[in-house]
C-alpha cells in the first residue's frame, strides 16, 4: 500500500501517541523514513477483536456466490471538470450455496437498474431484479422483482448493474483531480485510488482481497484525453474516445485503476518488459530517474524471486492530488507527483534515494499482494513488510554501492522498535472487520515491524533458505490468496531441501513474532572467569515498569575482539521461547568484548553489564573497525534507550560515544546526532553547557573537515547524506569551522551565483546564517521580501531564524507585524517558530518581542480564524529549560490570560505547563549525571573513566587483560 515522506516533524508524529515526552526517544532519520497514510499511528488496539461469523453486524460478504469475472464500462466527462459519471458492471458470477439474494458493496453510487441471466442456458431471458441496500455495511442486495427464482448450488449468472456517480473530491475511489499549467490553464482528470475498499465506488463489486476475478475495463472519454488502466490497450476495440482494455488476470478488486487524462509520457525497454511513466505536461524532462529506476529495480526483484513479471506492460503514474504516497495497482502503480520528478540540478540525493525506494516498495507488491493476495485484511502485513523489506533489498541489488541497509537500519528498523514498545502495540497478524478497522492496520505494525522481522528470518535461516522458500510460496500460491501459515510452509519447505537444521518448525518460530505484539529485550550476562554468557529475554517496553511474560523463538549469534567476522549473519544459537538459556559451547576471554546479534539483523535490543560496555568503548576508540557499522550504530541507539528508561548508566552511553572521533559512516551519525540533538535542547540554558559543546565538536569536526560542505566528484554515496548531519550538527554546537565554511559558501552563492547543492542547500543557509554579518543578513531578508517563489521563501524565513545575533533576530521577528513588507498572512506567523526552535537567543527574542508585541501578533490569527498566540506559547514551552526563561514564560501567559484571554485557549497555561514540567522531569533525571560526567572528561585526561560507574577493580582487571592481549 502506498507510502508517503516525512521530511519535518517526525519524532513528534511517530511519538505523540505515547504518554512520555516526546524528545526523550530517538526519531528515526527525518529524511529518509517512509510512513503510510489511511490510519497511520492510529490506535488499532482499541478495536475489540470480532467473530467472523456472518452474524448480522458482520462486515464480510456471504459465501453463497463469487464473481469469476467482470466487464467494467464507465462514461465520464472529467475533461470539463464535471463529476458525474455513468457505469455499467457485468459480473459473471457462480453460486456456491443456494440463495435468493446476490450480495456486493457499493459505495456511494446509485440510480440502479439490474437484471441477471443464466449462462447454464443458452436461451435465457434477462431476470429484473430489485436492489435494496445496507448502506452501514455497503452492501447491496439483487432479488428476483417477481416469481420465485432461487439461484441453485453450482450455477452460473450473469450480473448486469446499470448506475451513476459521482467522481470524488477526498482523493479517495475513483475521483477528480487537477493541475494548473504554466500558462494558469487548469488541467482536470480522473483516477482511482482503491486500496483498501475503494473499488465499490467505481462499480458494485466483491470488494474483498480474496475474491479475485478478471476485469475486461472501457473508459469513454474525451478524444482529447487518453486513458491508461492495468492492462494494454486492446488496440482491435478501441476508437477515438472510447478506450478497451486487455482482460487481466485474476486479480483483487482493490488493485484495479484507470487514469483518464491529458498526461504525457516516458517509456524504455529492459528484459522484453516495457515500462512508461506518465504525469503532466511539460514535466517529461524530469521523468527519466523513475523510468530507469523502474526498469533496474523490476529486474532486480525478478532476478531474485525467481518469477517473471506476470503482466505484458508495466506503467507508473504521477498525480497531483494523491492521498497515499504511491499505490501498487498491478501493472499500473500510482505516485504523488513529486515522488516521480528528479533533476540533479534541482533535487537532493534524499529524493533520488526515495523515488527508487518507492518504486522498490510498489514494484516489491506486484509479487506480494497482486501475484498472490490476502485472504483478508488480517494478513496485511504478509504484502505490506515484504514490500517494506524488498523497497530497500530491490535498491541494494540494483544500486550496491548505496549501502542501502544502513538507511533502513535508521529508519523502518528504528521505527519499528520506537513503536513497538509502547502499550499501545498490535500484534502483526490481527482480525479486523469494518472499513475503518481495516484502515487503521495501515501502521507500524503492517510495515516496518514486519519488515524487520522478515529481514530478521532472511539472516537466521540464510538468504539461500529464505530466497527459495519465496519462489515456492510465489509459485505455489500465484493468481491466489493466502494466509501466513502458506508462508510458514514455504520456507519451512525450503529449508528442508537445503538441509537447514531449526531447533523448531517454521510455524512455532515465525508465529512466536507475528502473533504477539512486542519484541525481546536480550539481557547478555558474561561469566567472565568461565567465559561463558547467559542470555535473558523479557519483552521491552519504554516504560521499564511494566513487565510482560511473552517470550520468542529468537536467533543469536555474536563477535568477540578476536573473532569479528560479521559476514554471517545466521543463527548460530537459539533461545527456544523460553526466558534464558547459557551458552557454553564458545569460551569468550576475560578481555575480549562480546557483541550479540551481528549487523543487528535479529529485531531486539540488547543489554550488556556495564564492564563489557567498558570493554567495547575501548575497542570502539583503538579498533574502530571491529564493529560493523550498523551493530555502531544499535550500540548508541540501545544505550541511549537504556538510559532512558533508568536500565544504564549515563557514563555507558556517554562512554560508548567517545570513538565518534574515529567514526565516519552515516547510520552510526545518525543515531548520534539525534541523541546529541536531544541533549543540545535540554542543555542549551545550562550554565556548563560549554562542556557538551565542547564534547560534541570534538568528536564531530574532524569527519565534518574531512567532508567539508561541498560535494566531491565519486565520493561515496552515503557521504551525501552524513553531509548534511554534520553541517548541522557542527554548526548547531559552535564549531568555527563550520561557521566559517558554512558562511563562505553562502556568501559565493549571493555574490558571485555558485550554485549550492540541492541536498545540503537547508543546512549550508542555515549554518551560513548563524553569524552573519549585518549586511549578508539584511541582503537574504530583502531577498525574502522580494522573491515570488514560494519554496525560496520558505527556506529564506527558516534560515534567517537560525541566526544567534539579538538585534537580527529582532528584525527578523519584528517583520512578523510589519505590514509594509510582502509577508504573507501565514509566512508572518511561521517566524517566530523559525526563531524560537534554533537556539536559546531565538527563544529569548521570541520572548522579548511577544512580551512587548503579543497583541498585534495575536491579531494576525483574525482573519483566518487562528490563534498564532496561542501556538507560540505551547510551540516555546517544548524549549523552555532553566527557571529564568520559565519564569518568563509564565509571566507572560498570566499577562495575556489577563488583557487578552480571547486570542489563546482556555487551557494555554495547562498545556503550556505540562510541557515545561515534563522538561525539568527530564533535566532532574539526566542533566547532573551528563555534565559531571562532561565536566569530569574535560578536565581529567578524557578518557571518561573518572565517571564511569562499574566495579573498579572488575574494569581494571578486565582493561589490563586486554592490553596483554593486544601487546601479544
Amino acid at each position: 500500500m502506498a507510502r508517503w515522506i516525512i521530511n519535518s516533524g517526525l519524532l513528534l508524529l511517530i511519538l505523540g501517541v505515547g504518554s512520555l515526552h516526546a524528545r526523550h526517544f530517538i526519531p528515526a532519520d527525518e529524511d529518509l523514513v517512509q510512513i503510510e497514510t489511511k490510519g497511520y499511528q492510529q490506535l488499532s488496539n482499541i478495536i475489540q477483536p470480532r467473530a467472523d461469523d456472518n452474524s448480522p453486524n458482520n462486515y464480510r460478504l456471504p459465501n453463497n456466490t463469487a464473481p469469476v469475472s467482470y466487464d467494467v464500462e464507465l462514461w465520464t466527462n472529467v475533461h470539463t471538470g464535471i463529476r458525474e459519471f455513468n457505469g455499467t458492471v457485468k459480473i459473471d458470477l457462480q453460486v456456491l450455496g443456494a440463495t435468493s439474494t446476490i450480495t456486493l458493496h457499493a459505495r456511494q453510487t446509485g440510480n440502479y437498474t439490474a437484471t441477471i441471466h443464466s449462462k447454464d442456458t443458452a436461451t435465457s431471458t434477462p431476470i429484473a431484479l430489485t436492489v435494496t441496500s445496507d448502506t452501514q455495511r455497503e452492501f447491496l442486495y439483487f432479488t428476483p422483482s417477481s416469481g420465485t427464482t432461487n439461484f441453485a448450488a453450482g450455477t452460473n449468472w450473469t450480473l448486469t448493474i446499470n448506475y451513476t456517480g459521482f467522481l470524488r473530491t477526498d482523493q479517495g475511489g475513483f475521483y477528480i483531480s487537477s493541475y494548473t499549467d504554466d500558462q494558469g490553464a487548469v488541467h482536470y482528470l480522473a483516477t482511482t485510488q482503491f486500496e483498501s475498499t475503494n473499488a465499490r465506488h467505481a462499480f458494485p463489486c466483491y470488494d474483498e482481497p480474496s475474491r479475485r476475478a478478471t476485469f475486461t475495463i472501457t473508459l469513454n472519454h474525451n478524444s482529447g484525453h487518453n486513458a491508461i488502466s492495468n492492462m494494454p490497450v486492446d488496440e482491435a476495440k478501441s476508437v477515438a474516445g472510447k478506450t478497451v482494455f486487455q482482460t487481466t488476470p485474476r486479480m483483487s478488486t482493490y488493485l484495479i485503476a484507470f487514469v483518464v487524462s491529458d498526461f504525457e509520457s516516458t517509456s524504455g525497454q529492459l528484459n522484453g518488459l516495457t515500462q512508461r511513466v506518465f504525469s503532466r505536461k511539460g514535466r517529461q524532462s524530469e521523468q527519466e530517474w523513475t523510468l530507469w529506476s523502474g526498469l533496474v529495480v523490476e529486474s532486480s526483484l525478478a532476478k531474485y524471486f525467481g518469477v517473471p513479471f506476470a503482466l505484458p506492460k508495466l506503467d507508473q503514474a504521477g498525480i497531483p492530488d494523491f492521498s497515499a504516497g504511491a499505490m501498487e495497482n498491478w501493472g499500473l502503480a500510482t505516485y504523488r507527483e513529486m515522488y516521480m520528478w528528479w533533476t540533479k540540478e534541482n533535487s537532493t540525493i534524499n529524493l533520488k534515494t526515495s523515488i527508487s525506494n518507492i518504486i522498490g516498495h510498489e514494484y516489491a507488491h506486484m509479487w506480494f499482494g497482486d501475484l498472490v493476495s490476502l485472504k483478508w485484511w488480517t494478513y496485511l502485513w504478509l504484502k505490506e513488510g515484504f514490500a517494506t523489506l524488498f523497497s530497500y533489498e530491490s535498491n541494494d541489488i540494483a544500486f550496491p554501492e548505496w549501502n542501502t541497509y544502513q538507511i533502513f537500519h535508521v529508519s523502518d528498523y528504528n521505527s519499528a522498535l520506537i513503536n513497538d514498545a509502547f502499550v499501545t502495540a498490535v500484534p502483526m497478524t490481527h482480525y479486523v472487520q469494518t472499513p475503518t478497522e481495516i484502515s487503521g492496520r495501515y501502521n507500524t505494525f503492517s510495515y516496518a515491524k514486519p519488515a524487520s522481522v522478515l529481514y530478521m528470518f532472511k539472516n537466521a535461516f540464510t538468504d539461500a533458505v529464505f530466497r527459495r522458500g519465496l519462489n515456492k510460496y510465489l509459485t505455489k500460491h500465484q493468481f491466489n490468496s493466502t494466509d501466513e501459515w502458506d508462508l510458514f510452509a514455504s520456507l519451512q519447505e525450503s529449508a528442508n531441501e537445503l538441509n537447514l537444521k531449526l531447533p523448531a518448525s517454521v510455524n512455532d518460530i515465525f508465529s512466536s513474532w507475528s502473533h504477539q505484539a512486542g519484541y525481546p529485550l536480550l539481557t547478555v550476562v558474561r561469566n567472565y572467569e568461565t567465559g561463558t554468557f547467559t542470555i535473558n529475554q523479557t519483552r521491552f517496553m519504554n516504560d521499564k515498569s511494566l513487565v510482560y511474560s511473552n517470550t520468542w523463538y529468537v536467533p543469536i549469534n555474536f563477535a568477540t575482539s578476536s573473532n569479528f567476522d560479521y559476514r554471517d549473519t545466521s543463527a548460530s544459537h537459539y533461545l527456544l521461547n523460553v526466558k534464558d538459556t547459557t551458552v557454553t559451547d564458545v569460551k569468550v576471554q576475560k578481555g575480549e568484548w562480546l557483541l550479540a546479534n551481528k549487523q543487528s539483523s535479529t529485531y531486539c535490543r540488547v543489554l550488556y553489564d556495564e564492564d563489557n560496555y567498558y570493554l567495547i568503548g575501548i575497542a570502539l576508540v583503538n579498533e574502530t573497525y571491529k564493529f560493523h557499522p550498523r551493530n555502531r550504530a544499535q550500540l548508541l541507539l540501545d544505550a541511549y534507550r537504556f538510559v532512558d528508561s533508568s536500565r544504564l548508566q549515563h557514563a555507558s552511553l556517554l562512554h560508548l560515544m567517545v570513538y565518534l572521533k574515529n567514526e565516519d559512516q552515516y547510520a552510526p551519525w545518525s543515531v548520534s546526532n539525534s541523541i546529541f540533538n536531544i541533549y543540545d535542547q535540554y542543555l542549551r540554558g545550562d550554565a556548563q553547557y560549554d562542556h557538551f559543546r565542547k564534547f560534541v565538536i570534538e568528536r564531530v569536526e574532524g569527519i565534518f573537515l574531512k567532508l567539508g560542505v561541498n560535494e566531491q566528484p565519486g565520493e561515496h554515496y552515503l557521504n551525501n547524506y552524513l553531509r548534511v548531519i554534520l553541517i548541522s550538527l557542527a554548526c548547531q554546537v559552535g564549531s568555527e569551522e563550520c561557521y566559517q565554511q558554512s558562511h563562505n559558501k553562502l556568501q559565493q552563492w549571493l555574490e558571485q551565483g555558485i550554485a549550492i547543492e540541492p541536498t545540503v542547500r537547508t543546512q549550508v543557509w542555515c549554518a551560513g546564517l548563524r553569524k552573519p554579518e549585518n549586511s549578508t543578513f539584511n541582503a537574504v531578508l530583502a531577498q525574502l521580501f522580494a522573491s515570488n517563489v514560494a519554496t525560496d521563501r520558505s527556506l529564506y524565513i527558516s534560515s534567517l531564524g537560525c541566526s544567534t545575533n539579538a538585534a537580527q533576530l529582532k528584525q527578523f521577528i519584528g517583520s512578523s507585524i510589519d505590514n509594509s513588507n510582502s509577508l504573507s498572512n501565514s509566512e508572518r506567523r511561521s517566524l517566530l517558530n523559525a526563531a524560537y526552535s534554533r537556539s536559546e537567543a531565538g527563544l529569548t527574542a521570541s520572548l522579548e518581542f511577544l512580551e512587548s508585541n503579543w497583541k498585534a501578533y495575536a491579531e494576525l490569527g483574525t482573519a483566518s480564524n487562528t490563534k498564532p498566540l496561542n501556538a507560540a506559547l505551547t510551540g516555546m514551552a517544548v524549549y523552555i529549560v532553566s527557571e529564568s526563561q520559565r519564569k518568563r514564560h509564565n509571566d507572560l501567559v498570566q499577562d495575556v490570560l489577563k488583557n487578552g484571554a480571547g486570542y489563546v485557549n482556555s487551557d494555554v497555561s495547562t498545556q503550556a505547563n505540562s510541557t515545561i514540567d515534563a522538561n525539568f522531569k527530564w533535566l532532574d533525571q539526566h542533566r547532573d549525571p551528563l555534565i559531571n560526567w562532561l565536566v569530569a572528561y574535560n578536565t581529567q585526561g578524557k578518557d571518561g573513566s573518572a565517571s564511569l560507574s562499574a566495579s573498579l577493580i572488575s574494569l581494571v582487571a578486565a582493561f589490563m587483560t586486554l592490553l596483554v592481549c593486544n601487546f601479544n
